[in-house]
């Protein structure tokens, strides 16, 4: 069952708020705010086929939960990091760069 809070904002069957038509979650637009500071006029540079109305409700819905908003990207930045540190050998970018050059070296 999908919860419509407002015509632009909507909530999955598991709580999860979306905007409503546009294959976004309400939480992409928030991290774009949070990682890069975009403006919504930014965001809607970056996002064409979010309108300006559907940024400012997704920043509206996100200042009106913040709390549980905030505490899901934790929990989502915790599973993360318990995922990276299940890894047995995970690679680096400087090992990912070596290995690249010692094959191109022996390619030419």
């Amino acid at each position: 069952m999908v919860a419509v809070l407002n015509s632009l904002i909507e909530l999955d069957a598991n709580g999860v708020a979306w905007i409503t038509g546009a294959n976004t979650k309400v939480v992409e637009v928030v991290l774009d705010k949070m990682a890069y500071g975009w403006s919504p006029e930014e965001m809607h540079r970056q996002h064409p086929h979010l309108s300006m109305a559907q940024i400012h409700a997704a920043l509206a819905y996100y200042y009106e939960h913040q709390a549980e908003v905030d505490a899901d990207i934790e929990r989502r930045n915790r599973y993360v990091e318990e995922l990276r540190a299940q890894q047995k050998n995970p690679f680096t970018r400087e090992e990912l760069e070596r290995r690249l050059s010692l094959r191109e070296q022996r390619q030419s």
